[in-house]
């Protein structure tokens, strides 16, 4: 069956980086588009980040532009998300997805990760 499996997550200062990582089992890896998601406490999800089949093609969520990279490396069915200039309302879960949809909607994904802790310390 289907598996995302993200890792990267930790407790970092503002200010900090961290990269998660989220690797595909079962899934072929390369026919999807693949997104970021995050959920603080309280809060609903919202979408982070896309990245198309080859990665030739990505979006943001506004405020993460300048800050967050995405991208995805087919050979090891692995997507990244470098995270930058880290601020406490950056701290929540945060989850991968593929689906065969575009953009930072939930609807357009279909196999979810069970995602990874960001926690940023002011």
């Amino acid at each position: 069956q289907v598996q995302l499996v993200e890792s990267g997550g930790g407790l970092v200062q503002a200010g900090g980086s961290l990269r998660l990582s989220c690797t595909a089992f079962g899934l072929g890896f390369d026919y999807y588009t693949m997104a970021w998601f995050r959920q603080a406490p309280g809060k609903e999800r919202e979408g982070v980040s896309c990245i198309s089949q080859t990665g030739s093609s990505t979006c943001y969520a506004d405020s993460m532009k300048g800050r967050f990279t995405v991208s995805r490396d087919n050979a090891k069915a692995t997507l990244y998300l470098q995270m930058n200039s880290l601020k406490p309302e950056d701290t929540a879960r945060y989850y991968c997805a593929a689906g065969p949809g575009w953009g930072i909607s939930e609807s357009g994904y279909k196999y979810w990760g069970q995602g990874t802790q960001v926690t940023v310390s002011s």
